[in-house]
């Protein structure tokens, strides 16, 4: 036994015999198995406290049980921002506030996003157990809010830019959006062996990118998509993140809404191991009575839930469930084993142990967790990551106009409706601070060199201070909000939760089109939660770079890259189609019809994981430690990279898989492995990435299970899904 199990063996032999002098219920007893201690509350409970511990609050006040709810967290805590998240009549609090989901996915950093969740969840936790030091006595007000609980990450595959909730997803792959889901979880619940930091409840189960008609409509395609894309991020969630929470998509599966699916049990339960929190998402439940029209009435809708495994809902389900235990549409019995789920998570916080047993318990304090240079450097660092350099090509045979020599500039012109503001997401928390991307350009320049802003070019401002600039810098792209109400964006090619894209036109392209023909020195900056077809920027305009909205140090991290104080290396995580022409109808989701990298047959716009750098990079030797691959085997792929350049850069190098003889319909190509590495210029360093046999197996659906067959494979290694460098065949083997 080594040191840290022995000190826990004796804390928890101190704390048992402090329980039997103190406390009345087994439960109480943090030395008994989970299941024994659940037993015994679901002994102790009445029906009413039952039906009460179905909402998001499982607390039972007369056993002393205080659980925890929910809260959001897609990019930071959330408790405040446009949502309006920190409650009625409460104050909003700043919490830390990272670039929006696609962001931290453009960073193909998964250890990272894991240093970023953590630092979420060490936020939520002083929040959870803190008071707060700056409320007056007056006021008596305490940081405590709802939960340690997070909504985080969002699981769900971004396969269509029209999707209004792209911005939530890690992208379009399953693998890469697997392994990011993977790395927040492990961030938000830490590495106790014993006690969570908080709860990662993913969302939203499965299949769920589409807003328009979400609450009726149904995705629908065969069970060798469900298993070989859509559930793979949820499954690595569950099985190598250890995320034992989730929530229910709006939509219906093969005309079976998500809240009623079998799958929540078949799938998730018996084959992942998965025994915690399932909850609807608000309104699902009753969507199922008056949009999808599954069920005839509310009873036999919460009845159906029940059946399908839910044991927490977002709904006003009391009335529905008191009808289904009345008419005995459910056994009593399983409310009990619904809700076994929800105690095991409650027991995973620590939130029924003594406080000296939990060492997340200590998370609290006078000064505020996000008053904190640690995490105010990290959200730089992780915003520098995200960014994607998409074009940088010389200006009158010059050099590349990325990045800007400060010592050349006399006057600079910063233009675009979104350049003074840092604009905030539906999920978004108050970030303590942020800096727009005309703060950041003003910061980095510091005296002497004339920074002049307009808006647009409504009065001829824009062109007229670009006329007179050394350069341009052009700030375009969405406004996350729509700055509009509920399911309305004025501009096609916006959209938001509860409403899709019906464009993918940039409409401020005319203003870059205003700039440059004044200054051919202009660079476009688009912040914008998805991809939009800036044909004729991409065939004019000599620098783009992209980034996405919401980080607190935005705008610094967007001056250090365009300033030349960082290199950019942020590769981009959905195709970029040249126009919707390119696209399948909205509502087909047989992605093999031509969506994503993976089934694109077209030249688009920016291929997945594309990005450009400061610097070059050679990749050579190419080689695998085995040319076999047994069907339980696993072979380890190397390769050489080497900066050739003349800056410190990072490289993503991706490895790519395409079936050579199998006997089914494979993917053009497939993403396999990956890994973010920084070189000095000169430096080489040989990256190594493992590949299994099974990541190779397609799903036999007359079997019922995954197959590896014998095939050959072509692995692909390079720097984006259209740029393979280097390929070698392995056989694959079924002995």
């Amino acid at each position: 036994m080594n040191a840290r199990r022995l000190t826990f063996a004796l804390v928890l032999l101190a704390a048992s015999l402090a329980w039997s002098q103190q406390s009345q219920y087994p439960f109480q007893n943090p030395n008994l198995p989970v299941e024994a201690r659940i037993n015994n509350i679901l002994s102790l409970m009445t029906l009413e406290e039952k039906i009460s511990a179905l909402s998001t609050s499982p607390d039972v006040p007369r056993l002393g049980i205080h659980g925890s709810g929910h809260i959001e967290g897609l990019h930071g805590v959330a408790l405040g921002g446009p949502g309006g998240w920190e409650g009625r009549g409460l104050k909003p609090l700043p919490t830390t506030q990272f670039p929006q989901s696609v962001g931290l996915g453009e960073t193909w950093d998964p250890d990272l996003l894991e240093k970023a969740a953590a630092i979420e969840g060490y936020e939520a936790r002083y929040i959870f157990q803190s008071e707060s030091q700056h409320a007056t006595s007056e006021e008596g007000e305490r940081y405590r809010r709802e939960g340690i609980v997070i909504r985080a990450p969002n699981a769900d595959l971004a396969r269509d830019p029209r999707w209004g909730r792209s911005e939530e997803s890690y992208g379009e792959d399953p693998y890469l959006t697997g392994t990011m889901t993977v790395a927040f979880v492990h961030g938000l619940q830490g590495n106790d062996p014993h006690y969570w930091l908080t709860a990662s409840l993913m969302k939203h189960f499965l299949a769920n990118s589409n807003e328009d008609g979400r609450g009726g409509s149904s995705s629908n395609f065969d069970e060798r998509l469900l298993r070989e894309y859509y559930s793979v991020p949820f499954r690595m969630g569950v099985m190598e993140g250890g995320a034992r929470a989730y929530m229910t998509a709006y939509n219906a599966y093969n005309g079976i809404p998500m809240a009623a699916q079998p799958i929540l049990r078949d799938m998730t339960m018996q084959e992942w191991g998965f025994d915690g929190i399932i909850c609807t998402d608000a309104g699902a439940l009753t969507n199922m009575v008056t949009e999808h029209k599954y069920f005839s009435d509310i009873d036999q809708a919460t009845a159906g839930a029940i059946h399908a495994g839910i044991n927490q809902f977002l709904d006003r389900y009391r009335e529905g469930t008191a009808g289904a235990v009345e008419k005995r549409l459910v056994n009593l019995s399983e409310i009990d084993d619904n809700l076994r789920g929800v105690y095991r998570v409650m027991i995973r916080l620590g939130l029924l142990d003594p406080p000296e047993l939990v060492p997340y318990a200590k998370i609290k304090g006078p000064a505020p967790a996000w008053d904190n240079e640690e995490h105010k450097a990290l959200a730089r660092k992780i915003t520098q990551e995200s960014i994607v350099l998409l074009k940088n090509v010389p200006v009158k045979n010059a050099q590349p106009l990325l990045p800007l020599d400060r010592t050349k500039l006399k006057s600079v012109a910063v233009i675009g409706p979104y350049a003074d503001q840092v604009a905030l997401d539906w999920y978004s928390g108050t970030p303590p601070y942020a800096v727009s991307s005309l703060d950041g350009i003003k910061n980095k320049l510091g005296a002497g060199i004339k920074l002049a802003f307009a808006h647009d070019n409504s009065s001829g401002e824009a062109v007229k201070i670009a006329r007179a600039a050394d350069v341009a810098i052009v700030v375009v792209g969405n406004h996350p909000t729509c700055n509009a109400g509920w399911a309305k964006c004025p501009l096609p090619s916006d959209g938001k939760e509860a409403i899709d894209r019906k464009s993918i036109t940039l409409e401020q392209e005319e203003l870059v089109k205003q700039v440059l023909a004044v200054n051919p020195k202009t660079v476009v900056v688009l912040i914008s939660s998805f991809p939009f077809a800036i044909q004729w920027t991409e065939e004019h305009v000599p620098a783009i770079v992209h980034m996405a909205h919401n980080s607190q140090e935005e705008g610094n991290a967007l001056a250090d890259v365009l300033f030349g104080d960082y290199n950019p290396a942020g590769r981009l995580v959905v195709t970029w189609p040249m126009s919707l022409d390119q696209l399948p109808p909205m509502m087909d989701y047989d992605i093999r019809h031509g969506r994503t990298y993976i089934y694109f047959r077209q030249k688009p716009l920016y291929p997945f994981g594309y990005g450009l750098s400061y610097t070059t990079f050679a990749y050579s030797n190419l080689r695998t430690n085995s040319d076999q691959l047994k069907r339980d085997g696993e072979i380890t792929v190397s390769v050489e990279v080497r900066n050739t350049g003349s800056r410190a850069g990072d490289e993503v190098v991706q490895m790519y898989v395409a079936h050579v003889n199998s006997k089914v319909v494979r993917p053009i190509e497939e993403l396999k492995g990956f890994q973010r590495v920084a070189l000095r210029p000169g430096e080489t360093k040989t990256v190594h990435l493992p590949m299994k046999a099974s990541a190779l197996a397609y799903w036999n659906s007359a079997k019922g299970t995954f197959e590896v067959e014998p095939d050959q494979v072509s692995v692909r290694v390079g720097s984006s899904s259209a740029d393979i460098k280097l390929q070698q065949v392995v056989n694959v083997s079924t002995e």
